[in-house]
């Protein structure tokens, strides 16, 4: 004859069925965040990769810009910028626009431009893409940026150098906020275009 079961083992039978339901609700919520951030690394990646084809298929139409003023410097300094390291030089044309121009909105409307543009190297590493990640430099970096984002995005954005793409990885990669990386980086490039288009406009006066 079979014994019944007791209050304890009913008791232990809701309680692990309850476990398991709830075990089944975080594993459905974990898949769906998975999910939703996957979506976001797709668009991210799609979205830099686009920009950069169309950089590279567009180029003489770039150049061109020049003769739109400061709608130019603000364009150039854009989709010059928005290259992932391998960027086409916009500032050359950065410094004939400032012969003819105004350099300090000049400076102005290139580092905004420039500052958005960098925004593909920041949504490349928030959309977790570890191809940098092996690179010593990148490491190095990733570590200043820990201890002083602000200091490092404001250094590297005004001094010309190749590895900005690679701190802007980094910042998208640590979730350094937005604001913040947009703040500094157009404060360093703007300081830095209005010393490029100053230069052009010293050579424009001395030489023409």
């Amino acid at each position: 004859m079979e014994s019944e079961g007791t209050p304890y083992d009913t008791l232990n039978s809701s309680e692990d069925t309850i476990a398991a339901a709830s075990q089944q609700k975080e594993d459905s919520a974990k898949h769906a965040f998975l999910s939703r951030r996957l979506l976001l690394r797709i668009v991210a990646i799609l979205l830099v990769v686009a920009i950069t084809a169309t950089i590279f298929v567009f180029r003489d139409w770039v150049e061109n810009l020049e003769a739109y003023g400061y709608l130019g410097a603000f364009l150039i300094s854009l989709v010059t910028t928005a290259t992932i390291i391998l960027p086409i030089p916009g500032i050359v044309l950065i410094v004939g626009l400032g012969a003819v121009y105004d350099p300090v909105l000049i400076g102005l409307a290139a580092g905004a431009g420039s500052a958005l543009g960098e925004l593909t190297g920041y949504m490349a590493g928030f959309s977790g893409q570890v191809v940098f990640e092996k690179s010593r430099i990148y490491i190095r970096l990733e570590h200043w940026m820990r201890r002083r984002g602000s200091i490092v995005i404001l250094i590297l954005s005004f001094v010309p150098n190749p590895f900005f793409d690679l701190a802007g990885a980094a910042a998208g990669v640590l979730r350094y906020p937005l604001w913040k990386f947009l703040l500094f980086c157009f404060v360093g490039k703007t300081l830095r275009y209005i010393l490029v288009a100053a230069f052009g406009w010293f050579v424009g006066v001395s030489w023409f």
